[in-house]
């Protein structure tokens, strides 16, 4: 539970949902592609995900919640809600420590 607790702090927050971007404007011009590539027209920069990454970033671009997303891809990929939540909060912390 700590480590969910730490994650959570880590990811910038709005209201109780943690954002991956402080710029929603920044996740929403990301062009994603089917085969996991992830393209940033404004600086550039370029990035790879797999299908549960393309799963999370477009829910994320969509504004889905938290709780949404993990129900999303609980259901999708067939792994317990915890598990989701998990690794979509570590996935937001990528997102934000690697790409601003």
């Amino acid at each position: 539970m700590n480590a969910l607790m730490n994650q959570l702090a880590k990811a910038q927050t709005y209201g109780d949902e943690p954002r991956a971007f402080s710029n929603q404007g920044t996740l929403r011009r990301l062009a994603i592609n089917d085969s996991g590539f992830v393209f940033d027209p404004v600086s550039g920069d370029s990035f790879t995900v797999n299908d549960t990454g393309i799963a999370v970033l477009r829910r994320l671009q969509e504004q889905c919640t938290l709780q949404e997303t993990v129900h999303a891809i609980s259901q999708s990929y067939d792994v317990d809600t915890r598990h989701a939540e998990r690794d979509i909060l570590d996935f937001i912390v990528q997102l934000r420590k690697h790409h601003k």
